[in-house]
């Protein structure tokens, strides 16, 4: 016992149980996985006697498997013991981590209880940690690490080959195993499950399919994606098998896709599209990564397999590349919505994203557009409160004219100033060219959120949500110099100005309204600037 904790014992355990969890993986059926497991306790673990007691549909335990004694095997393979005999086992025993160890000196009150057993000869114990052959030492398998899960069945050991009670790194080492086999048992469990529901599917699809061959060539052969996932449970949408078209598609291999559900894959912005699909079955158009890190776009249709017996158990999820036919709807429905020259919103954007901020209900008071030149200074003319439970709408209002804390919608109405001689002097290239960075420069200086667009011409308006009066007017001041210095084309600096009005938008009003508001305020800056130049000329 006391050379066990040397590195080089550890190391070998650790190869040992490393080989023998890798044959656990190698096993086709629940009978082999079964057997792999007891094989691996004899040859990796150091113990002689191993058995696999698998808990059945009912409760009771039954001798699933047998490894070290072909007579022990003949006596209990497929005997069976009841559950409260396990539960009076496993409760009595002392905790050896997540193993359960019964001493000879207590064993013998176990004696009448019908687990079945075998009883192996052998001297009386010489020194305290020398096996006896009325020790018990059990490794239960959980369906969760840290067993408190359902329990799926319980090794049995018997016969360290070194005579002695393991130590704690065997312990250890068995312990791990028995989480290993755990999985593996799951694992070979659910192929099982998957097996009988893909029969059953063949006796009531026969049209789709005549045999599990038949399916299993349509499945791995088909020339759009297919997936096969779990429906229910904490591993809903699991991917149980994908076929070569989705791997090819995704960038990843069968294996790797094992590890992940749909919900790992869609896109953050799709998981709601794909909760609904996967829910109710049907079709759905979502974004789903790729190893690269890229989003393609992909036609998903859910079709639930459902069992006669035990209600839906799983998904087939087909899988079609609708890229280049979704690339074309997004550019057409962004030339759509969106300024042809600089990129930004157009007229038609602009109005809908306004309208969206607003409904039809004046406030109580008869809530009027408040709209100001940041120039002159003007504030709104009068205040306005939320509106309270309107269907969960927040009430868009002006800010009240003093108060600090007030906060409403702005909409920043720009004009350009010498724009028009710049077209006229060189040419429509040119004030192409200067509109484009007009709209960089508008962006650069706005919050995310915000909204830049062009109406046409040389005319965009600002949308700003949540700012205050002097906010608002230090926007557009910012906004102004961001635009005033020259621009250069073609190896020519140009110049042009800016006028702002700024308006602020009210529920009960028209995007309409409020715009004309802005343009009406800009028109008093523009005049206002106008009539201060001629007033300095004439000086």
């Amino acid at each position: 016992m006391g050379t066990e904790s040397e590195p080089y014992v550890q190391l070998a355990t650790l190869r040992q149980v490393h080989q023998v969890v890798a044959e656990l993986n190698t096993a086709r059926s629940l009978a082999d996985t079964l057997q792999a497991v007891t094989d691996g306790v004899v040859k990796g673990l150091g113990f002689e006697l191993a058995a696999v007691n698998l808990v059945r549909q009912d409760g009771d335990l039954v001798v699933a498997a047998f490894s070290g004694s072909a007579a022990a095997e003949t006596l209990l393979a497929g005997r069976v013991g009841s559950r409260a005999s396990w539960d009076r086992r496993l409760n009595m025993a002392q905790h050896w981590g997540m193993l359960r160890f019964i001493p000879h000196t207590e064993g013998w009150v176990l004696d009448g209880d019908d687990v079945p057993t075998w009883h192996t000869e052998g001297p009386p114990p010489r020194f305290p940690d020398e096996w006896h052959p009325d020790d018990r030492l059990y490794a239960p398998m959980y369906a969760s690490p840290a067993g408190g899960g359902e329990l799926i069945g319980v090794i049995s050991v018997d016969k360290p080959v070194n005579g002695r009670h393991p130590g704690p790194w065997a312990c250890e080492a068995l312990q791990m195993y028995a989480f290993q086999a755990a999985i593996a048992i799951s694992n070979a469990r659910l192929r099982a499950n998957m097996q009988r529901a893909l029969v059953r599917l063949e006796r009531e699809q026969q049209a789709l399919r005549a045999s599990e061959e038949s399916f299993r060539q349509a499945f791995e052969y088909a020339p759009s994606g297919m997936a096969i996932a779990e429906m229910g449970g904490d591993q809903h949408g699991r991917v149980v098998r994908a076929n070569d078209a989705l791997c090819r598609l995704l960038g990843r291999p069968a294996a790797i896709m094992r590890r992940y559900s749909f919900s790992d894959l869609v896109h953050p912005e799709d998981v709601g599209v794909l909760l609904r699909t996967s829910a109710e079955g049907g079709r759905a158009e979502l974004r789903l990564s790729r190893r690269d890190g890229t989003h393609l776009w992909v036609s998903l249709r859910n079709s639930v397999v459902a069992d006669t017996t035990d209600g839906p158990r799983f998904l087939l999820t087909h899988v079609e590349d609708i890229e280049e036919r979704k690339s074309r709807e997004l550019a057409l429905a962004h030339r759509a919505s969106h300024d042809s020259l600089t990129g930004l919103p157009n007229s038609a954007e602009l109005r809908a994203r306004l309208s969206g901020k607003l409904c039809d209900r004046p406030h109580h008071n008869g809530a009027a557009l408040h709209a100001d030149a940041y120039s002159y200074g003007y504030g709104p003319e009068e205040s306005a409160a939320p509106l309270v439970g309107y269907d969960h709408h927040t009430h868009t209002i002006a800010p009240e004219g003093d108060a600090v804390a007030g906060k409403g919608l702005a909409v920043l109405f720009c004009d350009l100033d010498g724009f028009k001689s710049i077209n006229d002097r060189f040419g429509h290239h040119t004030g192409d060219a200067v509109l484009i960075e007009v709209a960089r420069r508008l962006t650069s200086v706005v919050r995310d959120g915000d909204t830049v667009a062009r109406l046409g011409g040389d005319e965009f308006v600002v949308l700003a949500d949540g700012l205050a009066r002097d906010d608002a007017a230090d926007l557009a001041e910012r906004l102004r110099n961001a635009i005033i210095p020259p621009i250069r084309v073609e190896g020519r600096a140009v110049r042009v100005g800016a006028s702002f009005g700024i308006g602020w938008a009210g529920c009960g009003m028209t995007a309409e309204q409020v715009l004309q508001s802005a343009d009406q305020r800009m028109y008093l800056e523009k005049r206002s600037r106008s009539g201060n130049r001629n007033h300095r000329r004439a000086g």
